[in-house]
């Protein structure tokens, strides 16, 4: 709230200290930067046994719950914008699917909420950025082909670029590990150089990817699981290194989101306002409910698990290319103002509602004398 804020009060609109015109792609490379070290921390740090033994929530949230949120965000998006393609609509839903796990950790560091539904929101908003990428590109080629923007003249092609990412982001991954954990085991890399090392593997897999025609977010998120799943201790000084380093340039992003949001605001009206209440409440929430049915988990802590899921830096990254690399798009101006009104709205209406509605779902949890359970219901005889 604070570097949104700050933002918007140096921007042209206000004092105008900064300009945002000036040095657009510099931002970009900015943002770019802070998620693909977020892409590539988040799923690093993933401990893939423990999901396996208790993953349940997670992954029903990850595997249903998130293309049910891009369907219905698109479907309204429809029906609310009547003058923007699919295409598009499919974009706004995808852009704003992904939650943020920084703007979640007053949630999964407080002890009052029960550690699996903790864990749950963190596993999640760690790797459903990753999980909507490849639907980002996908829509963004098929809206881009309307253009006539010749690089992208087939959607299809987002297909080879996603699979190239896959390629090199285990490659990088795997052989990176392997390279790390053999020196640490020689005692050939310590101190900083053991930091560095998987921020380096981190922008090695998203460069390379982006050299050979592929998707470099994919590459870095890829990288990150392939580096979770390497058996050996790999250092978690390194990943806590890397998840600082990106908590920096993270709020580096908001600032510049505030810098934007006057002029990404141009296509604002009341039904763009009212698609952003909707995007952080029905489109969140339904999509969250059916993807728990069956697990034993009662109505406030599926309404606890819909409400906090923060929109933040995928969601601003991916407008920003968007907004930089294919701003000829026919409903450009709504799709960016729904975009950035959601996710301001989402910054302070979950930076202010934390704390209360934890406080409040913590003794509904105490007085109810009972553990979550997110096991799956028995079947019935």
């Amino acid at each position: 709230m604070v570097f949104v804020s700050a933002g918007l009060l140096l921007s042209p609109a206000i004092i105008g200290v900064i300009e945002p015109g000036a040095g657009q792609s510099t931002m970009l490379l900015v943002a770019e930067i802070a998620l693909v070290l977020t892409l590539f921390s988040d799923a690093a740090s993933i401990d893939i046994r423990a999901l396996r033994r208790g993953g349940i929530l997670p992954v029903r949230l990850l595997i249903v719950g998130l293309p049910l949120t891009i369907l219905t965000g698109g479907l309204i998006a429809i029906g609310l914008f009547p003058g923007i393609s699919l295409a598009e609509a499919a974009l706004v839903g995808t852009v704003l699917a992904p939650t943020d796990a920084a703007l979640g950790k007053a949630i999964v560091t407080n002890p009052r909420v029960p550690l699996g539904i903790r864990q749950a929101l963190n596993v999640e908003s760690g790797l459903n950025d990753g999980g909507a990428i490849p639907f980002f590109y996908f829509f963004l080629a098929l809206a881009a082909e309307s253009t006539g923007v010749p690089e992208q003249s087939l959607a299809m092609s987002a297909l080879v670029l996603i699979g190239i990412g896959l390629v090199v982001g285990l490659a990088v991954g795997f052989v990176g590990a392997w390279l790390v954990d053999t020196a640490e085991r020689r005692e050939s890399m310590t101190g900083t150089l053991r930091w560095i090392a998987f921020i380096a593997l981190a922008l090695i897999a998203w460069v390379g990817a982006e050299h050979l025609g592929g998707i470099g977010f994919i590459a870095a998120f890829v990288g990150g699981l392939a580096v979770a799943a390497w058996e050996r201790e790999i250092g978690r000084s390194a990943l806590e290194f890397a998840e600082v380093e990106g908590e920096i340039l993270n709020l580096t992003v908001f600032f510049i989101l505030g810098l934007f949001a006057i002029v990404l605001l141009a296509g604002f009206s009341w039904t763009v306002l009212l698609y952003a209440v909707l995007s952080l409440t029905v489109i969140r929430m339904v999509p969250v409910a059916l993807s728990l049915i069956g697990i034993r988990l009662g109505l406030p802590t599926i309404l606890f698990l819909g409400w906090f899921g923060p929109r933040g830096l995928a969601s601003i990254v991916l407008l920003l290319i968007i907004f930089v690399d294919v701003s000829t798009l026919p409903g450009m101006a709504t799709v960016q103002a729904v975009i950035v009104t959601t996710i301001l709205l989402s910054v302070f209406a979950h930076g202010i509602s934390a704390p209360p509605i934890i406080g409040r779902y913590a003794r509904t949890i105490e007085s109810s004398g009972r553990s979550v359970d997110a096991s799956p219901a028995p079947p019935r005889p």
